[in-house]
């Protein structure tokens, strides 16, 4: 069947379609420049011959930043801290939004419980009380630092709330009829009909953490302690090489350009963010209940 629009609308499709592919661009042409800057020689870089495409072809700040140990020891404790931030995000996530997508008859004082995450989402006691906890329990200069403050994201609790409270009603209650608890009911109907949602959160809380470099500045008193987004912040932004002794590494940056160096790093640093998404972008799609239930 053909579809027939009226002007309005086909100039709407057209516009939209132009916004969008602009916008596209403009999130994507930074980035290919940044790859570029990081494959091109210095000379090149220094004349600013470099815009979208690599000028002068050279992989020596990418072995820079391999022989690199700090970049190499940060890029490990991001790894570490998104492997275990996202496990306990996702965890206590699920666990404080399920009972809060009950009724009021089903959890007592749950409007009050609702009220008081949001209150803390909204209010804070501030950066040295903060600051205070983490030192009295011990925490500085440790993977826990970076990954007990903010273990549970209320913006997420939110999303993840919402989400339940669509799910028909008469799945959890046919579970509860065959003798299930709330434990089964979660574990077997309510998750993987949330894989959707659970995605979305769940790629939320990989990019909070990957790109989170306050709390390890913070936090650690040592830059070797440092994750990535830390060290990218103080270390690839002033480009001090003055702790660097090794003649090789010597001679490469000699070779080198900081942009390349610079860009090299932010480069890779990227990488990981950009692998993940595919993987979880095929949940990002409505209907997953839809015919769950029939009448």
């Amino acid at each position: 069947m053909v579809q027939h629009y009226s002007w309005s609308r086909k100039l709407f499709i057209v516009f939209n379609y132009t916004f969008l592919a602009v916008l596209s661009l403009i999130c994507i042409l930074p980035l290919i420049n940044v790859f570029s800057v990081s494959l091109s020689s210095a000379a090149a870089i220094e004349a600013g011959k470099v815009t979208l495409w690599p000028v002068d072809f050279s992989w020596k700040a990418y072995e820079f930043v391999a022989r690199k140990r700090e970049f190499l020891v940060s890029m490990g404790i991001s790894v570490e801290r998104v492997l275990l931030g996202v496990a306990i995000n996702m965890l206590l996530t699920v666990l404080t939004a399920y009972p809060l997508s009950k009724e009021a008859a089903n959890l007592k004082f749950r409007t009050g419980y609702a009220w008081f995450f949001v209150f803390t989402m909204l209010f804070s006691g501030g950066l040295i009380p903060s600051y205070m906890v983490v030192r009295s329990l011990h925490l500085l200069d440790s993977i826990w630092a970076l990954v007990l403050p903010g273990a549970l994201p209320i913006f997420n609790v939110i999303l993840m709330l919402n989400f339940f409270r669509g799910l028909p009603k008469e799945l959890s209650e046919s579970a509860f009829i065959d003798g299930a608890g709330h434990g089964q009911t979660l574990w077997r109907i309510v998750i993987p009909l949330s894989m959707p949602s659970i995605a979305t959160v769940t790629l939320f809380a990989i990019v909070s953490h990957w790109n989170e470099w306050f709390n390890g500045l913070i936090y650690m008193n040592d830059p070797i302690h440092y994750p990535l987004a830390s060290y990218l912040q103080t270390i690839v932004v002033r480009m001090d090489m003055s702790s660097i002794t090794d003649p090789t590494m010597v001679r490469l940056l000699s070779q080198l350009n900081d942009r390349s160096v610079r860009a090299a790093q932010i480069f890779l640093g990227m990488v990981p963010v950009l692998c993940v998404y595919p993987f979880l972008q095929r949940y990002f799609m409505s209907g997953m209940t839809l015919g769950s239930v029939k009448e």
